[in-house]
């Protein structure tokens, strides 16, 4: 009896070395996704050609602080048509402003380099990926304007998705109440903690999406689904034992474009200068394994 008392202790004491503590387990292997932002990168239009700026217009590359996506999908080659490649990625959306809306206060928001998305390698379908299309839906940046002669460098916040629902948010100190629908090409803009703002509304369809197989498998017009290929085909055989982290290299060359006013380079809102473009020109996917 005395012994069979010590070998139940001693297995109560080893209880700790023998048991699987989730604390312990390894994380399985994980898809990472994060964005970057360049203003070297090429300059395209809507079929992914090199364009410059339209004459009668100015543009300037502008100071990124965030972004935000609505949908993501792997697409195996230029012939899958929108949707039926891999999605992998969809935000949330709402109708409390009537029709089907992003739902801005629910969307994910992150700077560069910030980890976007993160979902286990095991719910991707295993294949052979050439293309990424990534719908982006809200840029926060820095541009330089030009107001009663004095020139400011302030934020603009720029919706440039399908449809947005958008309750309130607010630039420095200015807060802009909207609690309805904006369509692609809303923006607003402040001078951070002064009280100057603006806000309007660029030409419908008029928001640059590049998409070099436009051709072959066309997007959906008034959405953002920038679509970029990838140098050698993402490969997920269902087999992997470490993360894989895409980078969506998003290209800000005079990505914010106005119609000038006054032909100085200089975007004057307060004299009437209008956006007519907020849409990012170019998507290089990569990716580390």
């Amino acid at each position: 009896m005395k012994k069979a008392y010590i070998l139940l202790l001693f297995l109560i004491a080893a209880l700790p070395f023998f048991s699987c503590s989730s604390d312990n387990a390894p994380e399985e292997p994980m898809l990472i996704i994060k964005f970057q932002f360049d203003e070297n990168q090429a300059r395209l239009n809507n079929l992914g050609q090199p364009s410059t700026v339209a004459a009668g217009n100015a543009a300037q590359s502008p100071i990124f602080n965030t972004i935000s996506a609505h949908y993501m999908e792997l697409a195996p080659n230029a012939f899958t048509q929108i949707g039926q490649g891999t999605i992998i990625y969809h935000a949330p959306e709402t109708n409390l402003g009537g029709a089907s809306a992003i739902d801005f206060d629910q969307s994910k928001i992150v700077a560069e380099g910030e980890t976007f998305l993160k979902i286990p390698l095991s719910e991707i379908a295993s294949g052979s990926y050439e293309w990424m299309r990534v719908s982006l839906s809200y840029q926060n940046y820095q541009i330089n304007i030009r107001h009663q002669n004095i020139d400011y460098t302030g934020t603009l916040a720029s919706f440039v998705g399908y449809n947005t629902y958008i309750s309130e948010f607010n630039i420095g100190n200015n807060i802009f109440q909207v609690d309805g629908n904006r369509t692609q090409g809303y923006w607003a803009f402040g001078l951070n903690n002064q009280p100057y703002s603006s806000s309007g509304q660029a030409p419908a369809n008029a928001t640059t999406v590049p998409n070099p197989i436009a051709t072959t498998s066309p997007i959906p017009q008034g959405s953002c689904v920038v679509t970029g290929r990838f140098a050698s085909n993402l490969v997920i055989n269902g087999n992997e034992t470490d993360d894989i982290v895409i980078t969506l290299s998003l290209s800000i060359n005079n990505s914010f474009e106005w119609h000038e006013v006054t032909a100085d380079g200089k975007f004057e809102p307060s004299i009437g200068e209008n956006v007519v473009d907020m849409g990012l020109r170019g998507l290089i996917p990569s990716y580390v394994r």
